[in-house]
């Protein structure tokens, strides 16, 4: 679900939108159409095209592992399985973006006043939901001990 809602809004707003064109949807919310060429906020995006190979198998490699450990959960892991799969189905979504154009298409621009967060899209915000909810899983079961 989490990569066909990315790659649905990422087809979207690449069509709807020319590079950098701005939306105002609220007074501290854009559609902003990015193209972004390095890791997570533009890390290595600097670089002369070897990032998009390392960050292509790097990503495979970390899916590759969240599949098995998904796979290896029991019934009573349901918490752990949804982050994993939000994460999984996340990272997905920005290889295949990567694979295909040799970029991460990002549209989500918040900001407060002249600060901008980084753009980002549904992947990274799934990947971002499912940190968290691991991280609290993980907390919960280290208190429960």
């Amino acid at each position: 679900m989490v990569l066909g809602l990315d790659q649905l809004s990422k087809s979207y707003f690449n069509y709807q939108l020319d590079l950098y064109e701005s939306v105002n949807v609220m007074p501290f919310l854009d559609f902003t159409l990015v193209y972004n060429y390095g890791a997570a906020f533009g890390f290595l995006a600097d670089q002369d095209g070897w990032q998009k190979w390392f960050l292509l198998v790097l990503s495979v490699l970390i899916s590759v592992f969240l599949a098995r450990w998904i796979l290896s959960l029991g019934r009573e892991e349901k918490h752990t399985a949804i982050a994993l799969s939000l994460i999984l189905g996340g990272a997905l979504g920005n290889v295949l973006d990567r694979g295909i154009y040799g970029y991460v298409i990002d549209f989500v621009d918040v900001y407060a006043g002249k600060y901008h967060f980084p753009a980002f899209n549904i992947a990274d915000a799934a990947i971002s939901v499912g940190v968290i909810i691991l991280l609290f899983t993980s907390f919960r079961k280290s208190a429960d001990s």
